[in-house]
């Protein structure tokens, strides 16, 4: 009996043993995150996007409390950035803040080395920039149906910059030179800094850019003419420049999304926690304020509702291109 008794003792006891090492992995395995999440932009240090992406990461931090690293990882309109996160393990501790255009508009005109619909999963809209139509000192036109008219005057005379090749400003000066049937002079180039510095010094007539705080000040201050602004609605920067849609060009209405993009196959339950963390920042009023004095307009909402905008963005750039004849690859 005692033999028997002592088997079924140590029988109990290995069963409960087994039981026990096999709950064990369960109840002691964090959930996400348990380690500093890497947070890269496509962007230099010190510019709207490296600004915005710290201010979240700060944020996210907090919630999550774990680290939350920003590193800049810019060059080629933001195609670096994009395709190192492409490459990372699809684990949520690898986030790239970028611009949607390096998915749904450079790949048009460039080679990249990532397939766009299958290199990244969504996490969250996080912002959209107006683009805004200007003229300079050298225009001789302060709004947009006298610089139509000039510019039909004129043919070929007006010189339009762009930041370069494949830019929401090259999409913007075929989509308006298809419609109104204007003959001007395209001029890319190599970055917005120089661009802005030669708009300043009247070296050409027309350019398109994103709306900024410092692009705001020299438009109050007469240096430059806001003639229309790609928005759903008018900003409060800039109250009494109208919009394209308001124009009659609704297919001008252009702007820039900004967004957290993760490694496809993220697991949908790690992009779930990652959006409501940066939905929580966003709502932050010292976060949203800043991006409204900017000129720029919070986002926020679904990982899907991001994944729309993207979708939606790429079919209206191809169409533009194709419309209006631009150089794609």
């Amino acid at each position: 009996m005692n033999t028997l008794s002592n088997v079924s003792r140590f029988l109990q006891r290995s069963i409960a043993l087994a039981i026990s090492t096999a709950i064990i992995p369960l109840a002691t395995a964090g959930e996400f995150p348990e380690n500093a999440i890497r947070l890269s932009v496509g962007y230099p240090a010190g510019g709207l996007s490296d600004v915005v992406a710290r201010r979240l990461a700060e944020k996210v931090a907090d919630t999550l409390s774990v680290p939350v690293v920003v590193e800049n990882r810019p060059g080629a309109g933001g195609t670096i950035n994009i395709a190192d996160v492409s490459r990372a393990k699809p684990d949520g501790y690898s986030l790239a803040f970028s611009a949607t255009s390096p998915l749904t508009l450079t790949p048009y005109f460039s080679k990249v080395s990532y397939v766009p619909e299958k290199a990244v999963t969504p996490v969250i809209g996080i912002m959209y920039s107006p683009v805004v139509l200007l003229g300079t000192q050298t225009l001789g036109a302060t709004d947009f149906n006298a610089f139509i008219a000039k510019a039909k005057q004129e043919p070929g005379k007006l010189r339009w910059a762009t930041s370069g090749m494949g830019t929401i400003g090259h999409i913007m000066f075929g989509q308006i030179a298809h419609d109104a049937g204007l003959d001007m002079t395209l001029i890319p180039y190599k970055g917005g800094s120089q661009q802005m510095n030669d708009a300043l010094g009247g070296q050409f007539e027309i350019f398109s850019t994103n709306v900024s705080a410092t692009l705001i000040e020299n438009i109050k201050a007469g240096k430059l003419h806001a003639l229309a602004i790609g928005a759903e609605h008018r900003i409060d920067g800039l109250p009494d420049t109208p919009t394209f849609t308001e124009l009659r060009q609704p297919k001008a209405n252009l702007k820039s999304n900004f967004g957290i993009v993760a490694p496809a196959g993220t697991p949908a339950t790690v992009i779930e926690t990652l959006n409501k963390a940066f939905n929580d920042a966003l709502h932050d009023p010292a976060i949203a304020d800043s991006l409204r004095q900017s000129g720029n307009i919070p986002s926020g909402g679904s990982a899907q509702a991001f994944q729309q905008v993207i979708d939606e963005e790429s079919r209206n750039n191809q169409a533009i291109i194709q419309q209006a004849g631009l150089a794609a690859k």
